[in-house]
């Protein structure tokens, strides 16, 4: 019988003594493929210090992670919120090869959490990707807590594959500091909708699955300490701080101890708290890891620490890392840049000064109106029919175009700006389309995206071919006073039934064709063809830029701005064309009247 008490209160005590402990959680989020430093591109140099102002690189985020677990040992984790792929040249790659979970088992993450833009090519490229990854070597941990299969689609069979064979798991237990951590993943309301391609994997609720997942840590699983990579995010608020799916999140899932935040690429600097939940973001593209420092007592922070490190030109990069990167760069060349006469790191355009698109201010962009143009000048250029008008949204817009020292772009640069998608050709980027609407139409489309861009800034546009005069202070749907094109003022009445063409990428326009669904038919806009025909699917209004081939010819945005840029003057006499002072500043969308 004391031998039974004595060995119950050995066990008590090492219960309570696990729950005492210091932990660190290194972590990053939406790094989208940028494995080398930006921008622009052409300066950076991971294996010399202190000689270029360029920020990321995964050889130097590497160098980072190796450096503190040297400092840290057994007490750190380290984890990334999602969006580990999808924004530059090496994700056209990833099915062949799968790189890039290659070099983030090589880094030391335990776990990655799989975000939205991991579906941008469906369930079933996601599962390729990670299948050609662990050919090679061993990855992180993959990790989505509210994702659902179908029984019926076979689309989605692979990646269930995955799951029944824990290389993507609901949640991972890995054990740190003398704690038990249980570790799980979601993917947030915002990130889900924007996520078109992830038929036919549902996407449970994330509130409901964070309640009840960590809950069943807590009280089944008997973990410690429980994180949550949540890629749902948090925003600048008007009331606060910082607002957003995540703050919401702390508010409603008590089990929670961490939350390790990513989507909405926000740069956190400081912790924020609620509900005693410390919620912690790096922004995006590998600009800075963060280092969380906890000290648990008794199963419940005591202290926190937090820092962002900088990825920048103060850290040695790791060579082995660097050396597989540039290796990618050759087969990039070999596979696909050859064939469309461009270099990975042959500069195409010059700039005297930095595009910029900041999703929060859009209203200031010189960037977006130029993409715009590019698009306008393109389909123009290149396509039979031509276009009336092209646009842009401000959440297709995943970069800017840097100065730096030299001014110097790549191709690698102007498609990080716009990288997003795939058509059925290999190159990357979701194919350029277009539909045509009655006036009438078109003003719908730019009132219901003047509504909804206060709100959710990923919606703002920027037009081409199109100025529209605007009051901002008349009612809904009545803010848009005049729409000219090609020099003529549109007659708005609902008897014109004039058609003009309306260009973007392909994603921009489905969002627009879903414009009636959204409003439950009370704003009626039905993408046409140029006879008035309504298009019953998508993919017919894709723009065939070579009719002379067999099948369509896509064009991509990237492909739009990389032509655009070419076509500009060379006016310093190096062989190189110079982006216009015509486009340093930003250029408004709209002119507003009686304000």
């Amino acid at each position: 019988m004391r031998l039974i008490i004595l060995s119950i209160c050995i066990l008590i005590t090492l219960s309570i003594a696990a729950q005492d402990a210091n932990l660190v959680i290194l972590h990053t989020n939406d790094i989208h493929s940028k494995l080398t430093g930006y921008a622009p591109e052409i300066e950076y140099s991971p294996l010399k210090i202190n000689n270029d102002k360029t920020l990321g690189g995964f050889a130097r985020i590497a160098s980072i992670i190796k450096a503190e677990k040297q400092k840290f040992g057994n007490n750190i984790l380290v984890v990334d919120a999602g969006d580990f792929l999808m924004g530059s040249f090496f994700h056209m790659l990833e099915p062949v090869n799968g790189l890039q979970l290659q070099l983030m088992g090589q880094a030391g993450y335990d776990v990655v959490s799989i975000g939205n833009h991991e579906f941008d090519n469906g369930p079933g490229d996601l599962a390729t990707i990670i299948n050609k990854s662990k050919e090679k070597s061993q990855i992180p941990q993959l990790c989505l807590s509210n994702i659902e299969f179908d029984d019926k689609d076979p689309a989605d069979d692979e990646l269930e594959r995955l799951f029944n064979d824990s290389v993507i798991v609901p949640y991972t237990i890995i054990e740190r500091a003398g704690l038990r951590i249980g570790v799980f993943a979601l993917l947030g309301y915002d990130a889900t909708e924007v996520a078109l391609y992830t038929d036919p994997v549902k996407i449970l609720d994330p509130i409901k699955t964070a309640k009840k997942t960590s809950k069943y840590l807590k009280k089944d699983k008997g973990v410690d300490f429980v994180v949550c990579l949540s890629h749902s995010g948090v925003s600048p608020g008007k009331s606060r701080n910082w607002e957003g799916e995540d703050v919401k999140l702390a508010k409603k899932a008590k089990y929670i101890d961490v939350i390790i935040s990513g989507h909405t690429h926000s740069v956190l600097s400081e912790v924020v708290w609620e509900n005693d939940i410390p919620i912690v973001q790096t922004g995006a593209y590998g600009q800075f890891v963060g280092r969380l420092e906890l000290e648990i007592k008794a199963g419940k922070i005591s202290f926190a620490q937090y820092k962002l490190i900088q990825v920048n030109d103060q850290i040695l990069g790791n060579r082995d890392i660097h050396e597989q990167i540039d290796q990618q760069k050759q087969l990039l060349n070999d596979a696909f840049l050859n064939d469309l006469n461009i270099k990975y790191d042959e500069p195409v355009v010059e700039t005297d000064f930095d595009l910029v698109c900041n999703e929060h201010e859009p209203n200031n962009s010189n960037l977006g109106p130029l993409l715009a143009d590019a698009i306008h000048y393109y389909v123009n250029k290149n396509s039979d029919e031509g276009t009336d008008i092209a646009l842009i949204a401000t959440g297709l817009i995943r970069d800017n175009m840097k100065k730096g020292d030299t001014g110097l772009q790549t191709a690698s640069d102007l498609f990080r700006i716009v990288s997003l998608g795939l058509g059925d050709d290999p190159i990357p980027g979701y194919p350029l389309a277009k539909v045509y609407l009655t006036p009438v139409e078109i003003k719908r489309v730019v009132e219901i995206l003047l509504a909804i861009s206060p709100s959710n800034t990923a919606a703002y546009c920027y037009y081409s071919g199109m100025e529209v005069e605007i009051d901002m202070s008349k009612g809904f749907m009545k803010k848009v006073q005049k729409i000219i094109i090609n020099d003529k003022e549109l007659n708005l009445s609902k008897k014109n039934n004039e058609l003009y063409s309306l260009s973007a990428s392909i994603y921009m326009l489905e969002s627009i064709g879903v414009i009636k669904k959204m409003t439950f038919g009370i704003i009626k806009v039905e993408p046409k063809d140029k006879n008035g025909n309504i298009y019953k699917d998508f993919g017919s209004t894709w723009i065939d830029f070579d009719t002379s081939k067999h099948g369509t010819q896509e064009g991509k945005e990237w492909l739009a701005l990389l032509e655009f840029a070419k076509s500009f003057k060379d006016t310093d006499g190096n062989g190189i064309p110079n982006i216009p002072e015509y486009y340093k500043t930003p250029r408004l969308v709209f002119k507003f009247i009686n304000n």
